[in-house]
C-alpha cells in the first residue's frame, strides 16, 4: 500500500529552478513517483510513494514553501499509480491563458463541513470548474456544468454565460481546489459580488463528510492510473495518520486539480 498525497500552494517562488533541483538531488524515481510542478506563483503536485517517504517530501516543501500539512489531501493505492518522478518548472502552475489572474486575491474558502447549507441555498449559483470527461463520471447535486474541455476555456465561458448582476453568489468547486481558486479570483476581478470555493476540493469532501450525508454522486475523476475514486479510497488508516495531522499540499493532480 503506498501513500498519494496531492496539494499545491500559491505563494511567490523567487528561484523555481533552484527548488528543482534541490528536490531532485533529494528524491529517486525509485523511492518517489509523480509530478510536482513549480512556478513563480507556486507549486502543484501529486506524489505517491511509501509513508516515510511522503513525510520527507512534504517537510522539505513546508521549509521551502511554507506548504502545510491539513492543505494535503491523501489517498491510498494497492500499487504506484504514477509510471515515473517529475519536477518541472511552469511560467504557472495553472494554464488560465485567456485572462491575466492574480492567484493571490481569491474568493471565500468554505469547509467542508459547510458546504451542503452553502449549496442549498437558492441563491447560490453552484458551478463545477472541472473538464466535461470529469463531470460525466460525479459532479454535486443541483451543480451547473460549464461543457469545458480544458480548465484554459472558463474564462471564455464565464464571459460568455455568467451575469455578475443576476449571478451575484457563486459557489465553485474542482478536484483538489486549486482550479476553483484561481477561478474564484477571475470571478472577483470580473465584478462578481460573492465567490466561494470548496477548502481542499472534492477529495477533501469525499474523505470528511459521511457518505449518508454527502451531496456528491458519482465517482471523482483522478489522473492516474485509478481514473476515480470514491470515499472508501480516501484517508489513512491509523498507522499513517500521524501524516495529516496539524503539526506535522492540481487526485489535486498538476494543471488538473
Amino acid at each position: 500500500m503506498v501513500t498519494v498525497a496531492a496539494f499545491y500552494r500559491f505563494i511567490a517562488i523567487e528561484d523555481p529552478a533552484a527548488l528543482q533541483a534541490e528536490l531532485r538531488s533529494a528524491f529517486t524515481e525509485e523511492e518517489l513517483r509523480g509530478t510536482l510542478l513549480i512556478a513563480p506563483e507556486g507549486i502543484n503536485g501529486t506524489l505517491a510513494a511509501s509513508s516515510e517517504v511522503i513525510e520527507r517530501l512534504l517537510t522539505l516543501l513546508a521549509e521551502r514553501t511554507g506548504l502545510e500539512r491539513p492543505a494535503v489531501k491523501f489517498s491510498r493505492a494497492a500499487e504506484n499509480p504514477f509510471g515515473r518522478l517529475k519536477f518541472k518548472v511552469k511560467q504557472e502552475i495553472l494554464a488560465f491563458r485567456r485572462a491575466v489572474v492574480d492567484p493571490s486575491k481569491a474568493g471565500t474558502y468554505v469547509a467542508p463541513k459547510d458546504w451542503n447549507a452553502l449549496i442549498a441555498d437558492p441563491e447560490v449559483l453552484v458551478l463545477d470548474t472541472r473538464n466535461t470527461y470529469e463531470t460525466e463520471v460525479g459532479t454535486f447535486r443541483g451543480a451547473v456544468d460549464p461543457k469545458i474541455e480544458t480548465f484554459s476555456e472558463f474564462a471564455t465561458y464565464a464571459r460568455n454565460e455568467l451575469d455578475p448582476a443576476r449571478h451575484t453568489k457563486v459557489a465553485m468547486f474542482c478536484t483538489g481546489g486549486i482550479r476553483c481558486e484561481k477561478a474564484s479570483a477571475f470571478l472577483l476581478q470580473e465584478g462578481f459580488a460573492e465567490v466561494y470555493h470548496l477548502e481542499g476540493g472534492i477529495l477533501r469532501y469525499l474523505e470528511e463528510i459521511p457518505v449518508e450525508e454527502s451531496t456528491w454522486i458519482g465517482e471523482c475523476f483522478v489522473f492516474d492510473r485509478r481514473r476515480e475514486v470514491g470515499s472508501e479510497d480516501l484517508g489513512l488508516d491509523q498507522a499513517d495518520a500521524h501524516l495529516a495531522s496539524p503539526t506535522d499540499p492540481s487526485a489535486s493532480v498538476p494543471s488538473h486539480s
